[in-house]
């Protein structure tokens, strides 16, 4: 039996169970499935690049669902480049725009960035280009004054994400913008928008980036699809080898059945976009507040108000550590995680936790909380009930000493 198994018999299953690992793993709704069916069981499975009956319908279908994905980012269809997932979309921006683009070799990016963005951009160290990582304050908000000292004339892009994924951070994207533009024009700015697509409002023909990244299934779509809106004007170079079809950047992307399942979510996320942010502020506040009241010794991880996410609930429990909090909340059927999806097998402080000045220990012990419109009230009050009891226990055992 493996370990996994191991665990899973000793653990049971929780009388209650409250899902607020969001960040790391979605589910679809009902009528995001319905929405899918059709393009794997009836004659809509077709490819869009294809000069048959069967291959029009389905580009048909193609251009009216990228219309869907638009929409609310206020652009137009066509400027919207499908990938697999937005750690593709970000790699697209920074590399396909190198390549393009080989004259300049300075890329700028903060260092709480989503790490398909900061590796990304050393892995083009090899290629002579410089990287610059942008500090940020102890809420995790990108400091403007430096990036505007970085800029020079050999500077290619900067990346900054609009939303940091785990403490929620709303980042200064506009003050960011004008500055990297006044200083040259010719400088191409790209947003992570991943976290903050269906979150806030996301205008980008107002806002004026060059590049942007954004996901499905970050609000309850299909995994295995994402998007990257290229300006127009701008030329980015695919990054890979193979032959291409509709979307000229990513080879194999055209699923109908996911673009349908994507359009779908959009297309719920936004039909009720103010209720369900005012509901996700409600049990964000609540649950965040609440653990940090009632529980002595806790931090919260990033901004306040209206500067945070929200969907965002970040907190460091002192004393605790962090596969012990997974695994004590799990065994009470509240599921959460501790550090980013791409570290969680891995006893590393997150990088973003150690940034805002984070000890590594504090950082062990943190929780992240998403909060969606799937989420109700009484939910959050079981977490409120049960945490206190959670946090007791680790402590009794590790005597209150982070190890």
């Amino acid at each position: 039996m493996s370990n996994v198994e191991d665990l899973l018999k000793q653990h049971g299953k929780a009388i209650k169970e409250v899902y607020l690992d969001w960040e790391n793993g979605t589910r679809i709704e009902e009528e995001v499935l319905e929405a899918m069916k059709p393009f794997y069981l009836e004659k809509q499975f077709g490819n869009p690049a294809i000069t048959h009956r069967v291959g029009w319908e389905t580009y048909d279908f193609y251009v009216k669902a990228k219309t869907t994905l638009a929409k609310p980012l206020n652009v137009q269809p066509q400027s919207i480049a499908l990938t697999h997932s937005f750690t593709e979309s970000n790699n697209l921006a920074i590399k396909g725009l190198a390549k393009m683009n080989k004259k300049r070799k300075k890329i700028i990016v903060s260092e709480v960035e989503h790490l398909s963005v900061i590796h990304t951009a050393k892995s083009m160290f090899s290629d002579d280009y410089k990287v610059v990582i942008l500090p940020v304050s102890n809420d995790g908000t990108v400091n403007v004054d430096m990036l505007q000292e970085e800029l020079d004339s050999e500077t290619l892009l900067v990346s900054l994400q609009s939303i940091n994924h785990e403490i929620g951070t709303i980042q200064p994207v506009r003050e960011a913008l004008e500055i990297v533009k006044d200083f040259d024009e010719k400088i191409f700015f790209h947003t992570d928008a991943t976290s903050a697509f269906g979150r806030i409002p996301l205008d980008l023909s107002n806002l004026d980036v060059d590049l942007a990244s954004f996901s499905s299934n970050r609000i309850l779509g299909p995994k295995g699809i994402a998007g990257l809106y290229i300006k127009e004007g701008i030329k980015l170079k695919s990054i890979y080898e193979g032959q291409l079809s509709v979307e000229t950047l990513s080879p194999d992307v055209e699923n109908p059945a996911l673009l349908a399942g994507f359009a779908k979510a959009v297309e719920l996320q936004f039909k009720q976009f103010e209720e369900i942010r005012e509901h996700t502020i409600k049990l964000r506040d609540k649950l965040m507040y609440g653990l940090h009241t009632s529980i002595e010794r806790t931090d919260i991880n990033g901004p306040a108000g209206n500067r945070r996410a929200p969907d965002n609930v970040n907190i460091s429990f002192l004393g605790c550590e962090g596969e012990a909090l997974t695994v004590d909340s799990s065994m009470n059927g509240i599921y959460a995680s501790s550090g980013s999806a791409c570290t969680s097998r891995v006893l590393m402080p997150s990088h973003i936790l150690t940034a805002i000045g984070r000890k590594p220990e504090e950082a062990h012990g943190s929780l992240l909380m998403k909060v969606n419109r799937l989420n109700t009230e009484e939910e959050i009050d079981y977490v409120l009930e049960k945490m206190p009891k959670i946090i007791e226990r680790i402590r009794s055992i590790t005597g209150g000493i982070q190890i």
